[in-house]
């Protein structure tokens, strides 16, 4: 996991994952979401339908997005302010998902603005919109990863004054 405070961030910076997604995958976020419409469950329903097959769920995309956010652009302990979204194509079964985010503005008051798309393997572009996220001001892994070594009754106390500093 990645963590990435306010003030390391810029214009530019972006990360990714990828994944294709699964008849599996699909089912899974009907039962969790109790999205069971036949445009994504029911293939013979689906061959009449819009698309002649069944889709994935639009939301599960941005799921992607979300982990992305969450664990690498910006990454751990970012805060979801705000989000937009475009569904331009749809997502069909057994395709593979590049989800990105990449920093368009760094805001005011600890904020950064965050274009948000999903591209399919052909590279056409799903999903667009952009997210408003509030990343952390500070680095809470480290302070985690230091926290759970064995210190002895002097380093304690020295990072306990230091923590008790930083947080005001």
């Amino acid at each position: 996991m990645i963590e990435k405070t306010y003030s390391e961030l810029k214009v530019g910076d972006r990360d990714f994952v990828e994944k294709t997604i699964t008849e599996t995958d699909v089912y899974l976020y009907a039962g969790v979401t109790g999205d069971f419409s036949w445009l994504h469950v029911n293939e013979i329903r689906a061959r009449v339908g819009h698309f002649k097959t069944r889709i994935v769920h639009g939301m599960l995309l941005v799921g992607l997005i979300s982990n992305v956010v969450g664990n690498s652009m910006p990454g751990a302990g970012t805060i979801y302010e705000s989000q937009t979204l475009r569904f331009l194509k749809p997502c069909y079964f057994n395709d593979t998902i590049k989800a990105e985010t990449e920093v368009i503005e760094i805001m005011p008051r600890g904020r950064v603005r965050l274009r948000t798309t999903c591209y399919n393997q052909h590279g056409h572009i799903l999903l667009d919109g952009e997210a408003v996220v509030i990343p952390p001001r500070q680095h809470v892994l480290e302070t985690m990863d230091i926290m759970d070594k064995e210190l002895d009754d002097y380093e304690k106390n020295r990072l306990y004054e230091q923590l008790s500093r930083r947080a005001g």
